[in-house]
């Protein structure tokens, strides 16, 4: 039973608004991956993967292998770690689950573990590949796991770039713009194990995503519930796979491709950083609340844009965003929240509504990263 002692706290703490401190990168991605690790050891589950959420109504969910997947990339990648020997170990605790719930043709399953149909899904699919090409050179259990996810998502994609024939049961049925990140999964595997067919595969996906952008930069078909106003959260996915195609591809267009919806987001961010959590295709907010999952995906793509670009207004951007996502984490209080992202601010926004997600830690290290990145010399080629 959660207290509703908690529960009136953190919505009390919404209610005054931003009164934390903005403790920099460095102490937030600590925070972020300890929280992450707690998420580990308490999923509901208890079966090496990442607890789905913390609720403040309800507790701890059951593991989610889609985002265990790519939060493995985050852990492998030890930058700003104070322990990463540790964060490799919760990787490959995370690795040996993920390739024991592997499907036989290469697949994974949607929603999280206990929730039915139990069936293969693109996108989860796609997310996991991300963590097994991070983690292909650790073990040859996790590259073959890896070459098995990606030939799956070759073999299963449409001849036009779409997939169709594997969505998830647990969201609107439709054509999704935003598997560009299912691309980006492809791309890590390509940048492994080269000639495989895996780029291309991503590319003719996100060129079939860019015949849904307008010139404002919007993106039809981007939203797991509402395509007429999505959420931050999908466009912010949506953004990084095509910055994905160019970073693959060296192509220009790509480049262009991003710099529109990133210009589009980046008209409306406020000054103190937020961006709304949903937007109608003119780039009008059309709720209060702010999808913090979102605006720290945004926050990494306009700050690698910003590199890519030679933008330096998109780092202004991207700093202002990872600011204002610092100044919502807790620095003290239980271990269920503390270090940890809500999916809105307030906590009762429509996404992840009461909740601690563990992509929006992810995602909130993964822009952090990106910030102290940006501000590092860069190595030359």
């Amino acid at each position: 039973m959660i207290s509703s002692t908690l529960e009136l706290g953190v919505r009390l703490k919404d209610f005054l608004g931003l009164t934390n401190p903005d403790r920099g990168p460095e102490r937030v991605i600590a925070d972020c991956l300890a929280w992450l690790g707690t998420a580990q050891d308490r999923s509901a589950s208890a079966d090496g993967g990442v607890a789905r959420h913390f609720s403040i109504k309800t507790g701890w969910a059951a593991s989610y292998p889609e985002t265990t997947g790519y939060i493995i990339a985050t852990l492998l990648d030890g930058r700003h770690d104070p322990d990463p020997a540790a964060s490799r170990a919760r990787a490959v605790r995370m690795l040996d689950w993920l390739a024991a719930i592997q499907f036989p043709d290469g697949g994974f399953q949607g929603g999280v573990i206990g929730q039915t149909p139990v069936v293969p899904v693109t996108f989860n699919t796609g997310q996991i590949l991300i963590g097994l090409a991070a983690a292909a050179g650790l073990d040859p259990r996790y590259k073959v796991a890896m070459e098995k996810a990606a030939d799956w998502l070759a073999a299963t994609q449409d001849a036009d770039g779409c997939w169709r024939r594997f969505a998830t049961p647990f969201a609107a049925k439709d054509e999704k713009t935003y598997e560009t990140h299912v691309a980006l999964g492809l791309f890590a595997a390509h940048a492994v194990d080269p000639g495989r067919g895996w780029q291309a595969a991503g590319l003719k996906q996100v060129e079939w995503a860019l015949g849904n952008q307008k010139a404002n930069g919007w993106l039809d078909k981007c939203c797991l519930d509402d395509p007429a106003e999505p959420y931050t959260h999908t466009l912010g996915y949506a953004l990084r796979g095509i910055v994905g195609a160019h970073e693959s591809s060296g192509e220009k267009r790509y480049l262009d491709a991003a710099i529109r919806t990133a210009d589009g987001l980046l008209a409306k961010q406020e000054k103190d950083g937020r961006l709304a959590g949903r937007f109608d295709s003119g780039w009008q907010p059309t709720v209060s609340w702010v999808c913090l999952t979102g605006l720290s995906q945004i926050a990494e793509s306009w700050l690698m844009l910003s590199r890519l670009a030679g933008r330096p207004d998109y780092a202004v951007a991207g700093r202002r965003a990872n600011a204002f996502v610092r100044r919502t984490i807790l620095a003290g209080g239980p271990d269920a929240i503390r270090g940890g992202v809500k999916g809105s601010l307030p906590v009762s926004g429509h996404y992840g509504k009461w909740q601690y997600l563990n992509w929006a830690a992810k995602f909130t290290i993964d822009a952090n990263r990106a910030e102290l990145a940006l501000a590092s010399p860069q190595p030359s080629d």
